[in-house]
């Protein structure tokens, strides 16, 4: 699979250019969730920090460094459920998003949970133009990795972000225990939702969370699951994020043979990832060029 799919991969990369993305945490509390391969819910005793939302300027400040390290979009994420109630926050970052946007150096893309169909429109409102909501993995294995927040309220806030004429990014992580019917399923649902943007992230087991013990997935099932993808989603945006380093290790420069579009540069929520300086000289090995750099 993984060398049927990358003719398929190859031209998903227009003109020798590869999308960067760099993800910021600007909000980081202990949500109730029971998430099990979350290191932030309040469930679980994993040392990571707390933190109140940054600033309006703090937050457009980070996006410029996010396309000086050649990112071509930038995510504002928060952490929990969603910011419910709390408009005051919710509106400082539509207020920033909308001026990440403005700018010329990057594209913002808000992950901040759950969203009613208002709360999209005022992001579309804002000037964002893409949202992002991760499903995580298949309807069925997904009770074994969380029970605190249905399934369909995922689907919901999808569903909800496509009806107001915004891109969807969502995706999942992999390594969790999953079959590879499961994988199959989660690129179906997300087909089916017309999701625009697909982040693969591989569990990279965060100690004091129930699957601290777990092991990784081999490189080369890695390289599979990403080539599945590109398969059944051939004309949609592929990144490969979070634990890509310590799953993917020397092989980290086939994630493009086998079908990926763009990566995430920089540091994940709670983990560290490669130097924005390694990636470029990555990409610049096999001849790719960041989009960022390529406009």
């Amino acid at each position: 699979m993984r060398f049927f799919s990358t003719p398929i991969g190859f031209a998903n990369i227009s003109a020798g250019t590869s999308s960067a993305f760099v993800r910021s945490s600007m909000l980081r509390a202990a949500p109730a969730e029971d998430c099990k391969f979350c290191a932030q819910s309040a469930r679980y005793h994993t040392g990571a920090e707390v933190y109140p939302l940054m600033s309006g300027e703090e937050i457009v400040g980070a996006s410029q460094d996010a396309a000086e390290s050649g990112a071509d979009r930038f995510g504002i994420v928060t952490s929990g459920r969603g910011l419910g109630s709390n408009r005051g926050e919710f509106e400082r970052i539509c207020a920033a998003a909308g001026e990440v946007e403005q700018s010329d150096s990057v594209g913002a893309c808000v992950s901040i949970g759950k969203l009613s169909p208002a709360d999209v429109e005022q992001l579309k409102a804002a000037g964002i133009r893409r949202v992002h909501h991760n499903l995580e993995t298949s309807a069925r294995f997904y009770p074994q990795i969380c029970t605190t927040r249905p399934y369909q309220t995922r689907l919901d806030t999808i569903r909800n972000i496509k009806a107001a004429g915004l891109e969807a990014c969502s995706g999942g992580i992999f390594g969790m225990g999953e079959t590879w019917e499961d994988r199959v399923d989660l690129a179906l649902q997300l087909r089916n939702l017309g999701v625009d943007s697909d982040p693969i992230n591989f569990l990279n087991p965060n100690r004091g969370t129930p699957l601290e013990g777990r092991a990784m997935l081999p490189p080369r099932q890695a390289l599979r699951t990403i080539a599945l993808y590109r398969f059944l989603l051939p004309a949609k945006e592929i990144r490969v994020c979070g634990g890509r380093e310590v799953t993917l290790r020397d092989l980290q420069p086939r994630m493009f043979h086998a079908g990926a579009s763009g990566t995430m540069i920089g540091n994940y929520l709670t983990t560290g990832g490669r130097s924005a300086e390694g990636d470029r000289r990555m990409l610049s090995d096999l001849g790719l060029t960041p989009r960022s750099a390529a406009r």
